[in-house]
């Protein structure tokens, strides 16, 4: 008489729920790199990897193996994901248009096996 099971992907939770809670507790870390990158000059344009592998992007700020949390955070820019490919030069332009405040909102590209996407994610 226990539940009728369809399958393991019923029982796990999507990874972007684990994002949320990790993105909550990382959530003034993140701000505060990327008030740093914008007032030292490096980028108007931060953009954090969320990633749970491996990635070669940026430079890694939040480490989930050191912090007990599941995903883990580099920092970027729109400058470094232009150079490498990742956005392409005639779209510059339309992320720069669509690109959120940096005060209010973290700028996420995150990455799972599935692909990768950017999603704009509030501070508060």
């Amino acid at each position: 008489m226990g539940k009728d099971r369809q399958g393991d992907s019923a029982e796990q939770p999507s990874p972007l729920q684990s994002l949320k809670v990790d993105l909550d507790f990382y959530k003034e870390s993140i701000k505060e790199v990327s008030i740093d990158m914008v007032a030292e000059g490096y980028t108007l344009y931060p953009i954090f990897i969320a990633h749970q592998h491996e990635v070669s992007i940026g430079e890694p700020i939040l480490r989930h193996e050191e912090l007990n949390t599941r995903w883990s955070i580099h920092a970027s820019s729109l400058e470094e994901f232009v150079e490498r490919g990742l956005i392409k030069e005639e779209r510059k332009n339309y992320f720069i248009k669509t690109y959120k405040p940096a005060d209010e909102y973290m700028c996420l590209f995150v990455v799972v096996p599935e692909g990768a996407n950017f999603v704009f994610y509030p501070y508060g």
